[in-house]
């Protein structure tokens, strides 16, 4: 071929919507709704590219000047994301329900013949938009557990990681990825803005079995258990590299593809941890075990834990498996 015409030419790779109907396999159960629902989740993500790319131009990076259920304090983009993604979700008609971090109750899509159930934290770190720092969506998909036409329930919710059966994070930063499993591998997409799609670009993803990066906010070092505190001590000793951006789906990102771990403990402040089980936690270590590490309460494996209440915070160690052994050995 033309050399001036094969640089024109040159596949432009796999597009997501085709390697989700090619994947479609993997659920007998499945006649389409699941493939249908990861769409509804990347078309609101696209959505809310938009908005964040130019949120400094038009006024979104803004405070609301209230806080959510969480006692947070509100930013625009986090309403926005919350709306942008409970509608699309709510038009699919895929999803019975969705927990969403902005909201105290679940949200009724009104779709009670959906199979589906979303737990979403629609923007993650929303305190770094201003400063044009990496944020993220995270989301875990479930079966609901009540009876399909009948209205859903905390039952629907109230599961644990164990059950879920997708997970995925999108981050937009200097470049916007979905990085999602179905429980068969871990595989990243890249999206091209020139042609509104998302491709294939981290095929198979596994995360090394160790590694040199710590991420941990030594800021509340004073207020870790003795066993934390040695653990970072140690890293120093072993000349690790202290990386630490503020934003969960961008440390986690990192440290999934260089290797390393990612702490977020209890403290005085917080006892039973910070980051909430069911639209964090859950869906980072179902990701993170598909990809070969592991996700650690300190006391157990986040996906074994039985949820108690829909906006439970538990403490999370997760990262490259053997450093994630080493620490719960210092916790001993």
């Amino acid at each position: 071929m033309n050399s001036a015409l094969q640089k024109f030419t040159t596949p432009v790779g796999t597009a997501l919507d085709r390697f989700i109907a090619t994947k479609q396999s993997e659920f007998p159960f499945a006649t389409g709704e699941l493939s249908q629902l990861l769409r509804d989740i990347v078309l609101a993500s696209k959505i809310l590219n938009r908005e964040i790319n130019r949120a400094g131009l038009v006024g979104i990076e803004t405070s609301m000047d209230q806080e959510n259920v969480q006692g947070e304090h509100q930013q625009m983009l986090d309403v926005v994301a919350d709306i942008r993604f409970t509608r699309a979700l709510t038009r699919g008609q895929q999803t019975c329900c969705i927990l969403s971090e902005e909201n105290d109750l679940i949200v009724e899509t009104g779709n009670r013949n959906a199979k589906y159930v979303v737990t979403l934290d629609p923007l993650d770190g929303s305190s770094n938009i201003n400063v044009n720092v990496s944020i993220g969506t995270i989301f875990s998909i479930y079966r609901r557990k009540t009876e399909i036409g009948t209205p859903p329930t905390e039952e629907d919710v109230l599961q644990k990681g164990r059950d879920q059966v997708a997970a995925g994070y999108i981050l937009y930063g200097s470049s916007t990825m979905l990085v999602y499993t179905t429980g068969y591998g871990v595989n990243g997409f890249t999206y091209e803005p020139s042609l509104g799609e998302y491709f294939l670009s981290h095929p198979n993803m596994k995360i090394p079995a160790t590694g040199q990066i710590y991420s941990v906010n030594e800021g509340s070092y004073e207020d870790f258990s003795p066993g934390i505190q040695q653990y970072i001590q140690y890293c120093k000793k072993e000349r690790y590299a202290a990386r630490y951006i503020g934003s969960l789906v961008a440390d986690f990102h990192r440290n999934l593809l260089k290797g390393g771990i990612y702490l977020y403990p209890s403290t005085q402040q917080y006892p039973s941890g910070k980051l909430r089980l069911l639209y964090e936690c859950n869906a980072l270590s179902f990701i993170v075990e598909q990809a070969g590490g592991l996700g650690s309460s300190g006391e157990g494996n986040i996906l074994d834990i039985i949820p108690q209440d829909k906006h439970q915070r538990v403490p999370l160690i997760i990262g490259s498996k053997q450093m994630v052994k080493q620490v719960l050995e210092f916790l001993k």
